[in-house]
């Protein structure tokens, strides 16, 4: 791969990101206000709230829609965009170098195994997103905590630099990694995730290079393509998510400021055995809900760039 491959790799990603992460921010909050063990709610006047998984009061945790009116009630629409900021300073990073990763993995990988393969496609995903995860993972921690930050209107908010002051103080530079266990175990779901998209993405270029070839014509892009693009991507994502979701409750709540958790597999254990199994799955309607379009949205501005760059 040329340096200009690696360059368009990196900005396709980037752009692709960047505009999934805007418009699925608020839906990215009330996902993670749900998975977190320490969420701070108003019901009937009356403030419930659960401080390190000891509850002041026993009650259900909302749903989607109730948690996101619960939010505008009483912290304002700003509320909603809570962590966008570290969201963008690591979304477009994050995919760039996930992206430039998984296409250079691809390609020596290539040249050792059966070109294209299932194996290929697998380990390359992997190593990208192990790449991706190491790079970034101090960003996400401190988006987690700005989201998780509930305060009523006019209350002050915690700022992105106050909440790294916090960390360190609290923790030192290790408390910046805090989760990223929970993300590794969560590259199973990134595997099967392209897997998934790349076989898909083969049988429908397949698909349309043997009508060209019917018709006797010069194979080229159209709408139909990158509508094609994306229900592949969006099939593989939910195919994935639902699978691997579990890790995405256990960095959540590793991720949270006091937590009592300290471990993947001590989080793994203790949140069913306190709450449940079902609470390892709180907030996939949500999560299903923002990365069906948001991943849509990600791989299509992928194509769609790399297509326009190369074109």
């Amino acid at each position: 791969m040329s340096q200009r491959d690696t360059l368009v790799h990196l900005f396709a990603g980037g752009c692709g990101g960047t505009f999934g992460a805007i418009l699925t921010c608020p839906l990215e909050v009330v996902k993670t206000r749900l998975q977190s063990s320490s969420i701070t709610f108003y019901v009937s006047e009356v403030q419930l709230s659960t401080v390190n998984g000891a509850s002041v009061a026993r009650v259900s945790p909302p749903g989607p829609l109730h948690c996101l009116k619960l939010i505008l009630e009483k912290e304002g629409p700003r509320s909603l965009f809570r962590g966008l900021g570290p969201n963008l300073v690591g979304v477009a990073p994050s995919r760039a170098i996930y992206f430039a990763a998984y296409s250079t993995a691809k390609e020596k990988l290539n040249s050792v195994l059966e070109p294209d393969s299932t194996q290929v496609h697998m380990v390359s995903a992997g190593m990208a997103g192990f790449t991706a995860i190491t790079a970034t993972n101090p960003i996400w921690l401190i988006k987690t905590r700005l989201q998780l930050d509930a305060r009523n209107r006019g209350e002050r908010r915690m700022s992105a630099f106050e909440c790294v002051r916090r960390v360190y103080q609290a923790d030192g530079l290790r408390g910046f990694y805090r989760g990223m266990s929970a993300s590794y175990a969560g590259i199973s779901e990134t595997v099967i995730h392209f897997v998934i998209y790349e076989n898909i993405k083969r049988r429908l270029l397949g698909i349309k290079a043997q009508q060209n070839m019917d018709e006797e014509e010069e194979a080229s892009k159209d709408a139909s393509d990158f509508v094609g693009m994306m229900l592949a991507a969006a099939t593989s994502k939910t195919c994935a998510t639902t699978i691997a979701y579990p890790h995405e409750v256990i960095r959540t709540r590793l991720r949270e400021e006091g937590t009592k958790y300290h471990s993947f597999f001590q989080t793994l254990t203790t949140v069913p055995k306190e709450e449940g199994y079902r609470a390892l799955y709180r907030g996939l309607t949500t999560h299903l809900v923002r990365q069906i379009p948001n991943t849509a949205i990600m791989m299509c501005t992928y194509e769609l760039v790399v297509y326009l760059l190369n074109g």
